[in-house]
């Protein structure tokens, strides 16, 4: 990857999250500990640089979808509103919009909604412009470290958060529609592959994405996981799953919308791995690829082991041998990648690959100069864009 570039002299501190605006300029935003926001061109010259007020880190920097001249920076329980183009101070200011420190950001498509991710683990929802508070969702029971709105729904809104769950809220109700435990699904997962001894991180919940279908999520863990949600028809959990992104946590999971089709996924963890994963073959994504991965259909119950062992005897007594055999050989190929991490299947592998070398704080998928392009935030000062390759 010798065409890294690096965008230096923008923070005098590390970087914690960058935006990207899809306005016609397509300009850039990073913001950084001590309250640092820096606005860049799609060249990575300065724009502009700013000291938000209070000192305190600037977590999440979020552009309107429907008013590019605006920029959202939370930094403590405040949210400013910046002019990107001329950043001298906030704009508006929407002071104890959380209740707690605000860890992330999220728009609406339509700009007229923010939502706001807190470490009480509420998550309140901020009309605009204005910034009044419509909602407040708590259903959390530690930091609420991410959140979503659904693309083409805007009253769908996804959070995730250390208490490992991800949860689906429907504006119009103060309780979930649905709330997935990772917990669940990793032991469910790991049942047949865990040996005496071994440590495995519990997955809570960095940072969630939605495809541009807005049906499609994906929830990047401290187990170094993806996880994967399908949503079907009335907004039920239809299909989940999960795939090993990170030989440490997951902390940045983004689905990149310019791509040949929407289901390609950029990911970032404290291993200093940057990877590019085609999903468009997943189970979860494609109900009809048999792939060899194990996909759980949701809702589940949780003690099914006894039941499972009679069914899948049953299925044993049903399946041709050569069938049975491959299946073998897929739960052994599981293990081995399980215990070592080189092995990895080719087809399951990301289609690119980056050491950074450094613990990923941010990413951000952006067509730069016409190029499609990662940003990347870690524990440095500068950002590093990597060009994504032709695909």
């Amino acid at each position: 990857m010798s065409m890294a570039r690096q965008w230096s002299e923008g923070h005098s501190t590390s970087i914690l999250c960058v935006g990207a605006s899809s306005g016609p300029e397509g300009l850039l935003a990073s913001g950084s500990e001590g309250g640092e926001v820096t606005v860049w061109s799609q060249e990575g010259t300065i724009v502009g640089r700013l000291a938000l007020p209070g000192e305190e880190d600037s977590t999440s920097v979020v552009f309107s979808p429907a008013a590019p001249g605006q920029l959202y920076v939370s930094h403590g329980d405040t949210v400013s509103v910046l002019d990107p183009r001329n950043l001298k101070g906030p704009v508006e200011q929407f002071q104890g919009a959380g209740e707690e420190e605000i860890n992330a950001l999220a728009l609406s498509d339509t700009g007229s909604a923010l939502a706001v991710a807190d470490d009480s683990g509420a998550v309140r929802v901020l009309e605009l412009p204005g910034g009044k508070v419509c909602r407040t969702l708590r259903r959390h029971t530690n930091i609420c470290s991410s959140v979503a709105f659904r693309p083409h729904r805007p009253n769908n809104l996804l959070s995730a958060g250390l208490d490992m769950q991800v949860m689906l809220w429907g504006l119009q109700k103060t309780r979930p529609l649905w709330t997935l435990n990772l917990q669940d699904v990793a032991e469910e997962e790991d049942d047949h592959q865990q040996r005496p001894g071994q440590l495995f991180n519990p997955p809570l919940a960095h940072c969630v994405t939605v495809a541009s279908c807005g049906n499609i999520l994906g929830c990047a863990a401290e187990d170094g996981r993806v996880h994967l949600m399908r949503i079907g028809s009335g907004s039920k959990l239809e299909q989940q799953g999960a795939f090993k992104a990170h030989s440490q946590g997951a902390s940045q999971a983004h689905f990149v919308s310019f791509l040949p089709h929407p289901y390609w996924l950029v990911t970032g963890g404290n291993d200093g791995q940057v990877a590019l994963w085609d999903l468009s073959k997943h189970p979860v994504v494609s109900p009809e690829a048999k792939a060899k991965s194990r996909v759980t259909a949701a809702p589940r119950r949780k003690s099914k082991s006894k039941a499972k062992r009679k069914e899948q005897s049953q299925d044993k007594a049903k399946t041709p041998p050569k069938a049975e055999a491959e299946k073998e050989e897929a739960e052994v190929e599981d293990e081995a990648a399980a215990g070592s991490e080189e092995v990895t299947e080719e087809k399951s592998g990301p289609k690119l690959s980056i050491s950074h070398g450094d613990k990923v704080n941010w990413l951000c998928p952006a067509v730069l100069k016409g190029e499609p392009s990662v940003v990347v935030a870690d524990q440095s000062s500068s950002l590093t864009v990597y060009p994504l390759p032709k695909l």
